[in-house]
Formats: C-alpha cells, sequence, structure tokens
C-alpha cells in the first residue's frame, strides 16, 4: 500500500544523511528574524506602556537588549554531529589469523590450490 505524498516536488529521505547545510542555514535565519521582530514588539510595547507602568516598560526593554544577542548566538549555532559507531575488530589476540594446513606436502609433490 502506498501513501500519497504531499507535495510532488518533496524529497523522501532514504538515508540517515544529516540535514543539507542551506536547510539548516534557512532554519537559522528564520530563527533569527523572528527573534529581531520579538525585540521590536518588546521595544515598541516599551513605548506605549511606558505611561502605565514604569516597571514594565523596563523590563520590555531589557528583553529588548537581551534579544539581539540571544538571537545571534542561536542563529550562529550549527547541531550537533551525530556520534558515528565505528565496528572494530575487539579479538583477543590469541587465535591464528589463518589456520594451520594439517599435513604438510611431501617434498616434491605438486601443489595443488582450490578456489
Amino acid at each position: 500500500m502506498r501513501t500519497r505524498r504531499q507535495s510532488d516536488d518533496e524529497t523522501i529521505l532514504i538515508t540517515e544523511a544529516p540535514v543539507s547545510l542551506d536547510d539548516q542555514q534557512a532554519s537559522r535565519r528564520k530563527k533569527y528574524a523572528i527573534m529581531m521582530s520579538l525585540r521590536v514588539v518588546c521595544l515598541l510595547s516599551a513605548v506605549a506602556v511606558a505611561q502605565f507602568s514604569i516597571p514594565l516598560a523596563l523590563l520590555l526593554l531589557v528583553g529588548g537588549a537581551v534579544l539581539p544577542w540571544c538571537a545571534v548566538l542561536i542563529a550562529n549555532d550549527r547541531p550537533p554531529k551525530k556520534s558515528e559507531r565505528v565496528a572494530r575488530y575487539r579479538g583477543t589476540g590469541a587465535e591464528r589469523a589463518l589456520p594451520a594446513p594439517d599435513a604438510p606436502a611431501a617434498p616434491g609433490a605438486p601443489r595443488v590450490i582450490e578456489g
């Protein structure tokens, strides 16, 4: 039973490959724009609220001052790399790499290689 994709242009992820750098950058750019828009809202709200409540206006100004710093940190942060498990041989070292031949060939006998 096949399921229909939402869009014909949508790609299907069939590997464990990470998200492309362009997609990561677009996501970070979007987060930055949202946070900076929120900063503008904080500053404009502080101006509007200053007539009624000075402590709330100061709190909004502090939020407007801290948001650019947070936005830059989030925009420059890349997702952590996945840890890759490497399959390593964990032998004891006592076993031999190749088994010993059963009986030595007689001198002068033709050598037979089966393959």
